[in-house]
């Protein structure tokens, strides 16, 4: 019996790219899927009607036997979010993985970014994900507190290496997938008592949304794409299954058959005051020597994360 049979997916995003991908992915392994993308069906280049986004995924997922609906909603709106997750228990009677992937791009280094390319961003991908977080949880924990045990709950959100790495013209796409790691890991601890499993995936794929930051790294003439968003699906899949029932708040790195687990920060170094309370004049006889012995390029950005390759 495929893995996910039997559960309902919601994926936000899913109308191209890395979220069509995903999708395609939960509903081969049996998941009914919700297939959530902004926008409404439109003309094309010869003023026929063409279907939207998510409309045309939805075909793709029951043309191979699957079953799947679309919202057309912006997760961003509160509002909104509410209804996904309503459309998933009113047309399949539960709600038991929510993949969030929608995002997108607004590139200027800081001292060039207006206030809406801060927010426009900050808003769809943080916020976004925190919308859809709120109204999924809230429905596990009322199910788990309902039959006084545990529920079928996964969560897989979608970070970025810019976090990781940092990346110095995303200064509000850096920050908005900084903050959905921390949302990852207080949603896992909030919610793992109720059997829900949450989790954050950095992924590295060509979409339309990512084309101008791959623009010099043309796909090969031959075989497979390692920026491929097939790359990326298989991990969400594994992650929305039930093997994956001892990962709980971590962090995956994945693109190009790899898969790398981050570890969480560690101290590097620790400074006692030697009196009751640190002075300025204590702090750099302390400090200053051992930054002096610290390369610049030795920060908390983890550069070395992009160097990461299949092989």
């Amino acid at each position: 019996m495929a893995a996910l049979h039997g559960r309902t997916a919601i994926v936000t995003g899913a109308g191209r790219g890395l979220g069509r991908a995903e999708a395609l992915e939960l509903a081969r392994l049996g998941a009914r899927v919700v297939v959530n993308d902004f926008g409404q069906p439109g003309r094309d280049g010869t003023g026929e009607a063409s279907a939207a986004p998510a409309d045309q995924v939805v075909a793709e997922i029951v043309a191979a036997g699957g079953t799947a609906v679309a919202h057309h909603g912006d997760v961003a709106d509160f509002g909104q979010a509410e209804q996904l997750v309503q459309l998933a228990l009113r047309t399949y009677g539960s709600l038991d993985i929510l993949v969030n992937n929608a995002g997108i791009l607004r590139d200027r280094m800081v001292f060039s970014m207006s206030e809406d390319e801060w927010d426009s961003v900050v808003r769809v991908h943080l916020k976004g994900h925190f919308n859809t977080i709120r109204f999924a949880a809230a429905h596990w924990r009322e199910c788990a507190k309902a039959s006084g045990g545990t529920v079928y709950g996964r969560i897989i959100n979608t970070s970025s290496e810019a976090f990781v790495a940092g990346s110095a013209g995303q200064p509000n796409y850096a920050a908005a997938k900084g903050g959905i790691v921390g949302l990852t890991t207080s949603t896992a601890l909030a919610l793992r008592k109720y059997g829900v499993r949450v989790n954050a995936i950095c992924p590295r794929a060509r979409t339309r949304m990512t084309q101008d930051v791959f623009e010099g790294f043309a796909a090969p003439a031959q075989g497979v794409d390692p920026l491929a968003p097939e790359h990326v699906a298989p991990l969400v899949g594994y992650l929305a299954g039930p093997a994956a029932e001892r990962v709980n708040g971590q962090v995956l790195v994945v693109h190009g058959g790899m898969v790398a687990v981050l570890d969480r920060p560690r101290v590097a170094a620790r400074f006692d005051t030697a009196k009751e309370m640190f002075s300025y004049a204590e702090l750099e006889e302390l400090l200053t020597p051992y930054f002096a012995g610290r390369g610049p390029e030795e920060t908390f950005a983890a550069t070395e994360v992009l160097g990461l390759r299949h092989g």
